[in-house]
This record gives C-alpha cells, structure tokens and sequence, in this order.
C-alpha cells in the first residue's frame, strides 16, 4: 500500500496499536514513525499504567517524538489528576519545545482537575499553528510574541493569563474563525471591543460573565456584538452568574440581515426569569434565516420575574422563522417555557423537529402534564415532530 493509505490506517488506531503494528512484519516495524498524529488521551494512560506502571510515563512519550519521521501536525495530551502528579514539567515543556520545530498545526492541553498546567514560552514559537485547545493552564505570552498569524480555532476555558491580557491575545489572530472561551483569569477582562476586531469569526462561543462587567447590559449589546461579524454562522451564549441590568433588558434593536447565521445556542439561561425570556425571545425573532436553536435551561435566579408573555397571544401575527430543529434541555414546564415554545411552533413552517429533555427533578404526573400542554399547541409545520424523552 502507498504510504499515505497506510498512515491514514495508523491514525484510525488507537496510537499503542499503531505503535505495535512494529511486530506485523519486518516491513512494518517502522511504518508507525510515518504517524503525523500523536493522541495521548485517557485510553493510552490506561494502557500504560496496565502494561509499563506508573513510572515511565514521561520517558515513553519523550522517546515517541523524536523517533517520527516527518511533521507533526496534531498533539493531544488529556492530564486528568493522577497522571499529572506523574508527569514532570520539565517533560511538557520538553514536548512543545519539539512540537514548535515538527511543524505542529492543531495542539491541545486538556487538564482536569488540580492547579492549572504552566505552559512554557515555546508555545509562542509554534507559529504554524491552525488550532489551539487549552484547559485549565495558565501562560504568559512574551513581549515578543506578534500573534499567531495562521490560526483558525481557539479554545480556551479555565484559562489564567499571568499578565491578564486576553484582549491582545486575540486580536494578534487576524484570520481566527472559531472562539471558544470560558472561565478566564481574572473574570471579566475581556473587552467586547477587542472581540469586535476578528472580522473573520464564523463561530464565537462566549461565558457572558468572562466579559468586562459594563460591555453587556442588554440584548441590544449582543446585536451590537454580533452585527461586528458579518461571515458570523454559530454563536453560543452562556448566561451562567449572569445577569443584565434590568432597565436596559428590553431595549429593541434595530437589526439588519445575517445572512450567514444558522445556529443559535443558549446554555444555561434561566427562562422563568422575564428579563431572560425577552432576551432569548429577542434574539430568535431578529435572526431571520436562524435553522437550529438549542437552548439549555437553568435554574439559579432566587427570585424570578414574570415574563412578558401568555398562552393567550396569538403568536402567529409575529412574524415567520426559518428554523428547522429546536433542542431544549432541562426543562421543568413553566409557563413561561410553554409560551416560548407554543411561539417556535406557531412561527416555524419548516420545523421538523422539536426535542426536549425535562429536568430531572419533574415527577411522572408533572411530565404527564406537560406533555399535555405541548400536543395541544399549533404547529405551522405539517411536518413538524415533538420527540419527548422521558417516555
């Protein structure tokens, strides 16, 4: 077989098994130092604590790097707590340190649990890098650093920046397409202004309360955020320790057409609070060719506010949707989640299915009840489903 096919092989294994293909053949005994893809998840880290003991972790994958032959365009390493108390620094620091001169193009450091991973400066010097993934490390660019001129998706959640300046962080990725924050260090340091300046994103997922504390007052700030990226096709909003100030909460937008915006996620918003409601209300009526929704409910606001909505409004006078599949999660039933929904069904001529996961805490008789409310509720689409899943 020609070389690529075989690599293509390898990295559809498990990267031990690949490794071990060594013993197939006498021809086969080097194909493994072809892999471009080095995968040092939780399987692996099973494997080795079950066949070399704890001890040898870091000189395994030490002695793995150097023996491949060409680039290395994808490196994986998932810490969970026990391995990280055996893996040295020095050893971490070693890895990006060969990264930076293989060519690496999609890195990701995935800690769980624990003080956060310090990662050395040579990260910075991996300037062929399309995607950055990291959990629960901290770094500090030097004053050197210009940006990394290539990459394309970045991912950063429980993330500490020694010197606190995300914003420049950002802004020095003048092709990023795909952000991913959450939880950063320290909270709310991060500018709407500096988001604003990556005129290519296609999808930006944000913790609403990472951002600087005066940016979003109101769902009228999220237009104004969103209308900065017009290639803009996915954004996930989390709402979780968030909360807008009540006297701007309904102030309209006057929005133009996104013509690219498909998908709309909202995680952990807490729909029997009034002023989320008429946000999530909002922002489904002013993205007109919007065709997924997912919205994952929460529960955490003491003492909720009654939504501007009822059974009674004749939703069908609002204007028409485009949407195509609605997933909701966590819901308990209240009225005012029966109201958003009677108004996707209402607005939706094109739905095909709406999916909702209850809250765990709903009794049988309390789904049953449910349920009744939302097979009675209009659908305009004559193809529309609701798939109920907890029958």
């Amino acid at each position: 077989m020609p070389n690529d096919v075989v690599t293509h092989i390898l990295h559809r294994l498990p990267l031990q098994d690949a490794v071990r293909t060594a013993i197939l053949s006498r021809n086969w005994r080097f194909k493994w130092t072809m892999l471009t893809q080095l995968i040092f998840d939780e399987n692996f880290f099973e494997y080795l604590l079950e066949t070399e003991g704890e001890n040898n972790y870091g000189s395994i994958i030490s002695s793995l790097i150097p023996h491949l032959k060409g680039v290395i365009t994808k490196f994986v390493l998932y810490i969970e707590q026990r391995t990280y108390r055996i893996l040295d620094d020095e050893d971490i620091n070693h890895w990006i340190l060969l990264l930076s001169k293989k060519g690496i193009k999609d890195l990701t450091f995935c800690k769980e649990n624990g003080p956060r991973l310090k990662l050395p400066k040579h990260l910075f010097s991996c300037l062929e890098l399309q995607h950055l993934k990291l959990v629960s490390c901290c770094f500090d660019p030097p004053a050197s650093f210009n940006g990394f001129p290539n990459l394309l998706s970045l991912e950063l959640r429980s993330v500490q920046f020694e010197s606190g300046k995300f914003g420049e962080f950002f802004t020095q990725c003048p092709v990023l397409e795909t952000l991913n924050f959450g939880f950063t260090f320290p909270a709310g340091n991060v500018k709407l202004t500096e988001i604003s300046k990556l005129a290519n994103l296609k999808t930006l997922s944000l913790l609403l309360f990472s951002l600087e504390n005066t940016m979003i007052t109101s769902s009228s700030s999220i237009f104004e955020l969103v209308s900065a990226f017009p290639r803009l096709e996915e954004l996930h909003l989390d709402f979780i320790k968030f909360k807008f100030t009540e006297g701007d909460a309904e102030k309209r937008f006057q929005y133009t057409t996104f013509p690219c915006f498909k998908t709309l996620k909202l995680s952990r918003i807490d729909l029997c609070n009034g002023i989320m409601l008429t946000c999530a209300f909002e922002m489904i009526r002013s993205f007109p060719n919007l065709e997924t929704l997912e919205i994952t409910a929460s529960y955490w606001d003491d003492s909720p506010t009654p939504g501007n909505c009822s059974l009674e409004v004749d939703y069908n006078t609002m204007g028409l949707l485009q949407l195509r599949s609605v997933v909701f999660t966590y819901l308990k039933g209240s009225e005012n989640e029966v109201c958003l929904i009677k108004y996707l069904l209402a607005c939706s001529p094109i739905l095909k299915k709406l999916v909702i996961h209850p809250h765990s805490c709903l009794a049988s008789d309390e789904k049953l009840m449910f349920a009744m409310k939302l097979l009675k509720l209009h659908r305009a689409s004559p193809v529309a489903e609701i798939d109920l899943c907890w029958f």
